[in-house]
């Protein structure tokens, strides 16, 4: 039985920090996974330029409130869908993703939550579980199922090569330079074709 564990940003909602960086005048906040791999390392780093700059969840998230899907993003996950179980795979958080995952059509998504005080500060992150997408897709094939997954991230490749199929959407030229023998792909047409191959 498969199962299709797609990454989130990038893949079918923009870069939610890399909004915010746009919409807060802070362009260092633009830095993502895309460009560090250590998401720890990444995410500690993005704390501290909020605290420094007094912004927490709340700016954030009236940002993400005028977020849209990519184009054409909906249509390809609904289609998707009809042919097979598909997870949504981020390493953002709860806080994050309510309102994107409503503009989706509401799809399953594993992803980690914020530490939050009162006064709105993130203060922390709680990650589900360590290197969650590769542990997700590994915990996914011990009860049965193949997986298909795809992203365009450093954070994605462990679970893009530990399956039947994986492939790179819209990643960066470096990351398709340093992994050719990964499909990848541009626009949901080819993505979605490649997909229902790798489903026969």
């Amino acid at each position: 039985m498969d199962i299709v564990c797609l990454d989130l940003e990038g893949v079918l909602v923009p870069e939610i920090w890399i909004a915010f960086a746009k919409a807060s005048g802070i362009p260092e906040l633009a830095r993502t996974t895309r460009d560090e791999p250590d998401y720890d390392k990444l995410m500690n780093w993005r704390l501290g330029i909020l605290k420094e700059h007094g912004l927490g969840l709340k700016e954030i998230q009236e940002t993400i409130a005028k977020i849209d899907p990519l184009p054409g993003a909906k249509e390809f996950l609904d289609e998707l869908r009809s042919l097979t179980q598909v997870i949504i795979i981020s390493d953002t958080f709860t806080q994050f993703a309510k309102p994107l995952m409503e503009k989706l059509g509401w799809p399953t998504l594993f992803c980690n939550t914020l530490e939050v005080a009162e006064d709105g500060e993130i203060t922390g992150f709680r990650m589900r579980v360590e290197n969650s997408k590769l542990s997700t897709v590994k915990a996914l094939q011990s009860v049965g199922f193949e997986t298909i997954a795809a992203g365009d991230s450093y954070n994605d490749l462990g679970m893009i090569e530990a399956g039947k199929a994986g492939f790179l959407f819209r990643s960066t030229e470096q990351i398709r330079k340093d992994h050719p023998g990964i499909p990848a792909f541009e626009t949901y047409g080819e993505f979605l074709d490649a997909i229902k191959a790798a489903l026969d």
